[in-house]
């Protein structure tokens, strides 16, 4: 143990060096790292699809459940999204240096604002390799230093990759030690990582309830917790009947592992007895296993070959991460706006309705990241805002929130310029 621990620290040390040339490192260097980073990936696809196929049959065997198998496999169609939004991180602008909010003062002192990089970033997350790229990316383009730790659980997939992003960079002529990968899979050295406040600035961590939690409980330096996403889509007495329900099927079945996916629907009373049967049968043709409260399932519980199940308490607030949804009928916005509010995560919320007043008091009374006016949960996401990628979605309230890209990775710090002032 004493070996690994004398790794990562000298791994650390070695990000936070590069983490101060980082800081002032060109635009032009960095994007071409990203290009290279970006084409090698796809060029070298066996490799790492050789490597995430021995990663998925382990997990397999392991017993580990579909919805964390869908998030570790990756395959050639995967591989072009990495590589394009690697692409698309390098087409943005750099945020690095932006001066802003410049003002000249009544004593002449010019006073203003220069966004800089945090540092150096931790990364601590669980079987989604894409992970390593989107997260490597922001980071060199946002001046970061990162520190990788992945789960075991791809430790063949993230070594792969993380080599290809190396050599990347040092053909780029990037810092020295930029990215660094913690390869030794003992959870030890995670405490360990999360005592070092003197060289990692912001730790991310990425994955189940229970990571976040323990690494926001243990974490010596900031924490930016997220990801959990218990989110609604509430079916206005206004709603678009055909509209609604292909929202809410894309927002469920589209890909149904992910913290964007729709876990509750909320449909009001004066339009359940249209909308849930057309609901009903079209999620049915993926199977989605319904869990309806009383009046819901009163409507529906006629219709052939259904799967339903009555509502517990628990399917409200859960993050099912699968085929399965729960649905509920209310009698009034307000009624929606008191379930979302007790039972959300603060992650993205919906409402689907035709009425301009119901769909203002949904954006300004909902307390969430994103929240949506007829349209998919399945959009909050870094590539879909516009952002190239993610370091993953932020539920907090500071310093970030919703999708973190690349100014959510910088800070900024005071500019003043005077002319031999003195204060008096």
């Amino acid at each position: 143990m004493k070996n690994a621990v004398d790794d990562l620290k000298a791994k650390a040390g070695a990000a936070k060096l590069a983490s101060r040339r980082l800081a002032y490192t060109s635009t032009d260097i960095k994007n071409k790292a990203l290009t290279f980073i970006a084409d090698d990936i796809l060029r070298r696809k066996d490799e790492i699809l050789a490597a995430n196929e021995r990663d998925y049959k382990e997990a397999q065997s392991s017993g580990m459940g579909t919805a964390l198998l869908d998030r570790l496999m990756l395959d050639e169609s995967r591989l072009e999204g990495i590589a394009g939004d690697t692409r698309a991180v390098a087409a943005l602008p750099d945020p690095v240096g932006d001066v802003y909010e410049m003002r000249t003062m009544p004593n002449g002192l010019q006073i203003g604002k220069k966004r800089v990089p945090i540092g150096v970033i931790g990364a601590i997350y669980e079987s989604r390799p894409n992970v390593t790229v989107d997260i490597a990316s922001l980071c060199l383009k946002s001046g970061n230093a990162v520190i990788l730790r992945g789960g075991k659980e791809t430790i063949n997939s993230n070594t792969a990759i993380v080599k290809i992003i190396q050599e990347a960079c040092k053909r780029a002529g990037m810092p020295v030690g930029c990215v660094q990968f913690i390869d030794n899979t003992d959870r030890a050295l995670v405490d360990e990582m999360l005592k070092m406040n003197d060289v990692i600035d912001l730790i991310i961590p990425r994955g189940g309830a229970g990571l976040i939690r323990s690494v926001a409980s243990k974490a010596s330096m900031p924490v930016l917790t997220g990801g959990i996403g218990v989110c609604h889509t509430y079916v206005d007495k206004t709603a678009d009947v055909n509209s609604a329900v292909a929202i809410v099927y894309n927002a469920k079945v589209q890909r149904p592992t992910v913290c964007n996916a729709l876990d509750t629907v909320l449909v009001h009373a004066d339009i359940a007895a249209d909308y849930l049967p057309e609901m009903a049968t079209e999620l049915n043709k993926a199977k989605v296993e319904l869990h309806c409260d009383a009046r819901a399932l009163d409507v529906v519980k006629d219709i052939k070959g259904l799967k339903l199940l009555p509502s517990e308490e628990a399917d409200w607030g859960r993050e099912f991460l699968g085929l399965t949804a729960a649905i509920k009928v209310v009698d009034s916005l307000d009624e929606a706006l008191q379930h979302i509010e007790k039972y959300g995560s603060g992650h993205s919320e919906a409402i689907i309705t035709e009425d301009y007043e119901n769909a203002m008091r949904f954006l300004n009374e909902v307390d969430a990241a994103a929240v949506y006016v007829n349209a998919s949960t399945r959009f909050t996401d870094g590539a879909q805002f516009g952002l190239g990628a993610e370091v993953g979605i932020s539920t907090q309230k500071m310093h970030a929130r919703g999708p973190m890209g690349l100014k959510e990775l910088t800070t900024y710090k005071w500019i003043i310029f005077g002319h031999g002032h003195v204060r008096p």
